[in-house]
């Protein structure tokens, strides 16, 4: 979707707002078998994936009986922000809408709609900026809210948070507590490779997703005690075509790597997602753990940040933001960048532009 496309209500632009909903937006996944490949067949729409590796992907999730725990988890995120929310005496409604399964945004907008909602606050469930995680995000909305029809409500997305103290803080602790782990007359030695989804490269070249992921990890590392050579950011659930370059290097080659220089204790901590999700199951405590078994490195597998109480009380604290007239120097942020825009800039995360092979 073109930026011009995309409403001035859904970016922000305009007089300051008065809200009466939340939405929750999210990324769907199956709740059994028979949704899988259903699912799937949304995820990848317009993308030329082929079947082979949609039926590759669809056994990653058989693997853990066809359901995504992802729903879960949001469901329980909800539970948790609307205690938050109802402690700061915010008691706007919470409603919850999914790129690629249910529930679908196109109802979470009827629903607000229907309820009388004339602008929310959008929760996107992504902490750092990219196509994907970012615009693709707004153009989804855009979309429901065009399709629930006249009347629907303006959603102006949060910040990106990837270097919000509460988001770093709930880190350190997860990865603090997986160091714990490790015997203590190895921890010193031990190395943290901290992991997000990969992205294609014309799509990173675009956008701040891999400097955002590096200063999180870095502002992560400094706060549990992690020295600047014991850590590295690595990439993990790479998909789409094998002759489009994306970001490494993969969890996989760098545990080899690290096998090859020695390395006896590793802590991997899934940075770039927000929820003990599938992928991070199959490729990191499925996949990386039997790596590592099999080359003899001890693995601690770090926790995402999902319902710590630090990383609940930090979107409390955004939507709190908002429903104070948006003033920028009440924004917390932390680390060299400083707080990140509110409002997406017209040339903001842009799609990538895919390469022609012949």
């Amino acid at each position: 979707m073109d930026q011009a496309l995309i409403p001035d209500r859904l970016t922000g632009v305009g007089p300051e707002p008065a809200y009466d909903a939340i939405l929750v937006v999210g990324f769907g996944g199956p709740e059994g078998p028979d949704d899988v490949m259903p699912f799937l067949e949304n995820v990848t729409r317009g993308r030329n994936v082929p079947r082979e590796r949609l039926l590759e992907v669809a056994e990653h999730y058989h693997h853990f009986g066809g359901k995504s725990p992802i729903n879960d988890q949001v469901r329980a995120l909800i539970a948790a922000l609307r205690v938050e929310l109802d402690r700061r005496g915010v008691t706007l409604p919470i409603y919850w809408g999914n790129r690629n399964w249910r529930p679908m945004l196109a109802d979470a907008a009827a629903a607000m709609k229907a309820a009388g909602a004339k602008r929310a606050i959008g929760l996107v469930l992504a902490g750092y900026s990219s196509y994907s995680s970012c615009r693709q995000y707004r153009e989804d909305v855009a979309r429901a809210c065009e399709a629930a029809g006249p009347g629907a409500p303006a959603v102006d997305k949060i910040r990106v948070f990837y270097n919000h103290p509460e988001f770093i803080a709930a880190n350190v602790d997860h990865v603090t507590r997986a160091l714990e782990h490790v015997p203590a007359e190895r921890r010193a030695r031990a190395v943290v490779a901290f992991t997000a989804h990969s992205i294609p490269a014309s799509m990173a070249a675009s956008c701040a997703y891999e400097r955002q992921l590096r200063e999180a990890s870095r502002l992560v590392a400094e706060g549990a005690g992690v020295g600047a050579d014991r850590w590295s950011l690595v990439y993990q659930s790479r998909s789409g075509r094998p002759e489009d370059p994306w970001l490494e290097p993969d969890i996989l080659d760098h545990v080899r790597a690290l096998a090859a220089q020695g390395v006896k204790d590793l802590v991997i901590h899934p940075i770039g997602f927000l929820s003990d999700h599938l992928e991070v199951l199959y490729d990191l405590d499925h996949e990386a753990r039997i790596l590592c078994d099999e080359l003899g490195v001890d693995l601690e597998r770090s926790a995402t940040v999902g319902v710590h109480p630090r990383f609940i009380a930090m979107l409390g604290e955004l939507v709190a933001e908002r429903l104070d007239c948006w003033r920028p120097e009440q924004k917390r942020a932390m680390g060299a960048f400083g707080p990140n825009h509110d409002v997406c800039p017209a040339d903001c995360c842009p799609a990538p532009v895919r390469a022609r092979h012949r």
